[in-house]
Formats: C-alpha cells, sequence, structure tokens
C-alpha cells in the first residue's frame, strides 16, 4: 500500500511538473480552434458551424462561439494549439488525438464515437473537448456536436455569471428591496441605483456611458389590470416608461421580435426580446432589451421588467446573459 501510494504520489507530481513547463492559454473563452485534418473539415464544416454556434437576437443577429479550423500539420498549427478552447476531431490513429488522450482525466475507454474532455493538453488552463471517431469515420463527429454545444454554453454562462460577480452581490439591495418596496433582484455591486414614482432603474455604465450601458429598469401596476398581458400590450407599457424615466428615446424594432409566453418562478409570465433604437432624428444608437411581464397574485401586482443594452461595436451575448442572470433572479412572494 505504502508503495502504490508512493507511486500515484510520484505520478501526480510529474504530471504537474510537466503540464508548469507547457505556456498559458490564449484566446477568448468564446472562440473555439477545431482541429482535425484538412479532408474531414470540408465534410463537416457546415455541421459544425450550424451547431456549436447557434444565432442570438441582437441589434443584428449574432453568434455565440467563433469558429475557427487549424490543420495540424499545418504551419499555424504551433500557435493556434494553445487556445484556451479547443475541439479535436479524429481517431486514435491520429497524433493530436493521441496527446489530448493523455490528458483526459477520466478512467474510460476509447471507444468510438464519444466525447471526451481533457485538459492543459498544449496549454496551462486549455480545454480540449474530443470528438472521438472510428477511423476513416469523421462524419460519426456530427452525432455528438449537440452534446458538445449544450455542454459549452453551459459552461460559457458559468464563466459569465463568475465574471459579473467579480464585484461581489450588492448585499444592501438584497435587503432594502423585498423589505421596502416588496421584490428582489440579486445584482453586482457595481449597479448605481434610483427610484421615482415606484419606478427602479439598475443601471452599470462603467467603463464609459458612450461604449457600454447595462440597465434594467422594474415598475408595477396595482391592482393587477383585467387585460390580455401579451406583447403589444408590454409593449406599450415599455414605452410610457421610456417616455416618462429614460434618459434618452427609445422606440422599438418589433421584426423578428421573439415573443414568448410561460411562467418565471412559478407566476405567470410574458416576455419579448427585441432591439431598440434612437429615434432617426436622434444620435444613431440602438441595442437588444429582454421585456417582461410577471403578475404576483399574492401582491396584486403586475410588474414590468426592462432589462435592455447599448454595446455599440461589441459582442452582445455575454452581456445579455448578464442582464437574463437578473432577471431570472427577481422574486416577488414577500408581502407589499
Amino acid at each position: 500500500m505504502r508503495k502504490s501510494g508512493l507511486l500515484s504520489a510520484v505520478l501526480i507530481l510529474t504530471a504537474l511538473l510537466a503540464a508548469c513547463e507547457k505556456p498559458g492559454a490564449w484566446g477568448d473563452v468564446n472562440g473555439i480552434i477545431v482541429v482535425s485534418n484538412p479532408e474531414a473539415w470540408l465534410d463537416l464544416e457546415d455541421t459544425v458551424e450550424t451547431a456549436l454556434t447557434p444565432r442570438v437576437r441582437a441589434v443584428r443577429d449574432e453568434r455565440t462561439f467563433r469558429v475557427t479550423h487549424v490543420d495540424p500539420t499545418g504551419t499555424d498549427w504551433g500557435n493556434l494549439q494553445r487556445f484556451v478552447q479547443m475541439v479535436a476531431i479524429g481517431s486514435v490513429e491520429d497524433p493530436w488525438i493521441q496527446e489530448a488522450l493523455l490528458e483526459r482525466r477520466d478512467e474510460g475507454g476509447t471507444d468510438a464515437p464519444q466525447l471526451i474532455v481533457a485538459y492543459d493538453v498544449w496549454a496551462r488552463g486549455q480545454q480540449v473537448n474530443i470528438l472521438l471517431t472510428e477511423p476513416g469515420q469523421p462524419q460519426q463527429a456530427a452525432d455528438l456536436l449537440g452534446e458538445l454545444q449544450e455542454m459549452l454554453d453551459e459552461q460559457f454562462r458559468s464563466w459569465v455569471q463568475n465574471r459579473m460577480f467579480i464585484s461581489g452581490v450588492d448585499t444592501t439591495l438584497q435587503r432594502l428591496l423585498p423589505e421596502e418596496h416588496g421584490f428582489s433582484l440579486t445584482l453586482p455591486a457595481v449597479y448605481d441605483w434610483e427610484s421615482r414614482d415606484s419606478v427602479f432603474k439598475f443601471r452599470n455604465d462603467n467603463p464609459d456611458p458612450s461604449e457600454l450601458i447595462r440597465e434594467v429598469v422594474v415598475s408595477w401596476r396595482s391592482p393587477i389590470p383585467d387585460v390580455e398581458v401579451n406583447g403589444e400590450y408590454i409593449l406599450e407599457w415599455r414605452a410610457e416608461r421610456v417616455e416618462g424615466y429614460y434618459a434618452f428615446p427609445q422606440v422599438v424594432v418589433t421584426d423578428q421580435a421573439l415573443v414568448t409566453p410561460g411562467t418565471m418562478g412559478g407566476k405567470e409570465a410574458f416576455q419579448v426580446q427585441a432591439v431598440w433604437e434612437n429615434p432617426p432624428e436622434e444620435f444613431p444608437a440602438a441595442g437588444p432589451f429582454i421585456l417582461r411581464a410577471v403578475k404576483c397574485p399574492e401582491q396584486d401586482r403586475l410588474y414590468l421588467l426592462d432589462a435592455w443594452l447599448y454595446a455599440p461595436g461589441k459582442e452582445k451575448y455575454q452581456f445579455m446573459l448578464q442582464l437574463e442572470t437578473i432577471l431570472n433572479s427577481f422574486k416577488c412572494d414577500m408581502p407589499a
């Protein structure tokens, strides 16, 4: 037992020393390098792009991830193999797959097809997602893409949430809002807030409002109106709030708006996701927004939650996930 324990310790130490000798990974967490032989990529490119980079609604449709292919026998391989997020396609006969399998942390076999995750293969802090196929059958990777995309999106959402709360949670608001106003939101400590006429605005415009604004507005109507709560109703309500309480005018572009009835925290809710823009005579600006109406019968209130973004020239998916996280934290179970 002592020899076995000593051997295990030596193996672990050897692995750690080997990892320390590797360079650090680089690149964006939503940038994916796909490594495969060129012939396989010709057959798989469209399928991989469609599966791993679904579009989200922003000012214009935007890819959630960026995919770049690299030939492991080409001249660019030395630099691109250091990316933080990689997808390796191939069989146990391929050298890049053999190298990646050496760093897998589970004890599974090499039966194909299967998805295997390895870490620190060519760089420290790297994740390599192996789409293991049978020799000469690269098309088998297509059947693994759904599982891979779900995993990558979940990891990206966790990264976004961890990053947005790096400043900590605003614990004062967590206590104040339910005690004095009857609802709660979980917000990062970097958000400023103000209220007027039961309209609450929570805003983060760091580092510069000309470059980035994230704002969440909460208001309500009580008693709950005896009307059908639909997209038209809550967009008209939003327009009233914009006119009376927003810093600058916004009009809604309803083309390709996503309208979704459903529930939120067990409450009847309705959501519209679309794009706002300044009127033509104003400074040209635009951005996506998520608008929700939530019924809280215990308080006899119908809430309107409006989360909007201004991020010109920036990829917007991570910021929309931040706003969605804040909206999802909304609660109104406490007495008003």
